[in-house]
């Protein structure tokens, strides 16, 4: 698997979706496998390439992160239908990758959905993140251009669960053990094997109609503890929900329409890898621009639209927040010693 998928979430992601501007075949095989050498030298703390003894010339690392070593990057591929459309490998495209439908509470703009090639540059230093998309994309503005990208972040102690910027931990049933990986999230055979399908969300937050909702309210949208993620029906935040659980007036203590419940009905399970972000503010209200970048892995697209789908219309947190963003991706299989990112797919 590659890295920056079951690794320990960092402080900062710089996400970037690229479209093709070529559909030379080869050209784009020997773009990935220049990134995947450059990828693996930033990853160690290194410059991008050998410096030039050439002072008349550009240098071939663009510098920014000089002297802030790794700050435990990890850069993360993948590849969308459209990019194997383009290229001419259409019969590669594997059955577990479908579209994901429109879904109620979208209101998706072009500038942050879809594109054929994505890259997740995770740290501790949002400057090094940047520098790491930075440098793969400078060198091959011939054949790749910018279609969206969003930075993000997020601020947790140690093994902590994450909180989003409506306070609420995310992330809390992740799965974690490796029988689950295995079930949920890394694919099982094919050309693709070991890697994940990767979806996308930019999910705006209408933080000023959260902040005048009462305490109560907010955890019961959400089915659990603000402070401690705990469910409503008691213990601590990774004990199990008890969704027949009811009060002394026979209420369900988890309402119908809370995001825990309906996202547990769905029975599936997705790697989520979420990161805040503040983008200035709304011009025509004077709001914050707020929201969640929304990153989950999967081993099928499908377990994405189930969940969705079961959160439908009735989502409590609907409320709150909208859907301005949507992409999935194909996120290649790991590096074998040797090999180069995509080799499965263009040998």
């Amino acid at each position: 698997m590659q890295p920056g998928i079951t690794t320990p979430t960092q402080k900062t992601c710089k996400f970037v979706a690229l479209d093709l501007k070529s559909k030379d075949r080869d050209a784009i095989k020997a773009m990935f496998k220049k990134w995947t050498v450059m990828a693996d030298r930033m990853m160690d703390g290194d410059a991008v390439g050998k410096a030039s003894n050439n002072p008349l010339m550009p240098p071939v690392d663009t510098g920014e992160s000089i002297g802030l070593g790794a700050s435990k990057l990890t850069i993360t591929f993948g590849i969308s239908k459209s990019l194997m459309k383009k290229i001419g490998l259409s019969n590669k495209i594997p059955d577990a990758f479908k579209d994901l439908p429109h879904f109620p509470n979208d209101q998706l703009i072009d500038d942050y959905s879809d594109g054929d090639i994505m890259i997740q540059a995770c740290s501790n230093d949002s400057q090094v993140s940047f520098h790491a998309v930075h440098n793969l994309v400078r060198p091959f503005r011939d054949i790749v251009k910018v279609r969206w990208a969003q930075s993000g972040f997020i601020s947790a102690k140690g093994k902590e669960t994450p909180r989003n910027l409506m306070a609420f931990k995310d992330g809390t049933i992740n799965p974690r053990k490796n029988n689950q990986l295995k079930d949920y999230v890394f694919i099982d055979d094919g050309w693709a094997k070991h890697g994940t399908y990767c979806v996308v969300r930019r999910i705006q937050i209408h933080i000023e109609t959260w902040d005048r909702t009462a305490l109560e309210e907010q955890e019961a949208t959400f089915g659990r503890k603000r402070h401690s993620g705990a469910p409503l029906t008691g213990g601590k935040e990774f004990d199990e929900i008890d969704l027949k659980a009811k009060d002394s007036h026979g209420e369900y203590i988890i309402d119908k329409d809370a995001h825990t419940r309906l996202a547990k009905e769905a029975n599936t399970s997705i790697l989520r890898r979420a990161f805040n972000y503040v983008d200035g503010t709304d011009d025509r209200t004077g709001n914050f621009e707020t929201g969640l970048l929304f990153i989950a892995f999967q081993k099928a697209t499908q377990q994405f639209i189930d969940i969705q789908n079961n959160l439908g219309s009735n989502d409590k947190l609907n409320e709150y927040i909208t859907h301005r963003g949507s992409a999935s991706f194909l996120v290649l299989p790991g590096v074998s010693k040797g090999g180069y990112l995509g080799e499965t797919l263009f040998d």
